[in-house]
This record gives C-alpha cells, sequence and structure tokens, in this order.
C-alpha cells in the first residue's frame, strides 16, 4: 500500500509508534525500537479478512476502489487480533518519496528479499 496516511509518535528514546488504518478496515500499531532490532506489531483485521485474506493480498493502491466495497459489506466483527514480535534483519537509508520501494504485490517481490540481513 502506498500513500498510506500513518501517526508517528516517538514514545521515549529510541521508541517509536506507528499506526495506520487500511482502506481493508484493517488497523495496525507498530512499536519499533530500531536499537534492539525488534518490532511489536498488533493488527486488527476485521472478520471478512479473517475468512477470506487471500482477497488482499495484492497490490491494493490498484484495487482500492474493489478493497473499499469489500470492507463495507463486511462482516466487520467480531475483529480477529493478532499480536506479532518480529526482529529487524535489514536497515537501509531508502530516502524519503521514494515509490521504487512499495512498488509490487508480495508474492512479485524477487526471490531471496526476505533473506537479506546485514
Amino acid at each position: 500500500m502506498k500513500d498510506q496516511a500513518v501517526d508517528l509518535v516517538q514514545l521515549d528514546e529510541d521508541v517509536y509508534k506507528i499506526s495506520w488504518t487500511e482502506p481493508t478496515g484493517t488497523s495496525v500499531v507498530v512499536n519499533v525500537l530500531p536499537g534492539k532490532r525488534r518490532l511489536h506489531g498488533t493488527i486488527f483485521f476485521p472478520r471478512w479478512i479473517q475468512e477470506n485474506g487471500s482477497l488482499t493480498v495484492l497490490f491494493q493502491n490498484d484495487h482500492l476502489d474493489k478493497m473499499r466495497r469489500l470492507r463495507d459489506q463486511g462482516p466487520t466483527y467480531p475483529i480477529h487480533v493478532v499480536p506479532e514480535f518480529a526482529q529487524i534483519r535489514l536497515f537501509e537509508h531508502v530516502g524519503a518519496d521514494d515509490d521504487a520501494i512499495i512498488a509490487v504485490a508480495p508474492g512479485a517481490l524477487p526471490a531471496g528479499f526476505a533473506d537479506r540481513s546485514n
């Protein structure tokens, strides 16, 4: 998803929180601890995504009207909550507003893309 509005705050030294709501109705909150290379995120999926999440595994910018239509059709409740921890495996400075960073759906990423680390 590109052009997604987020709320980004610094909670403490080297502790950040990013949150947003997607056109699908999914809400996400991620706590980022860069110095410890750690993330904790919680995803709040509407019921329709839990029932058929494959509908959202695509480059959503090309399908925003469809995502909003599916969101509005629901069902929304009960919300499916998924809390997760993750290790930050790769830091790259790519600059601001580089549309090449998110340019394809997850399935179109090159082989080995997720295996990179530093």
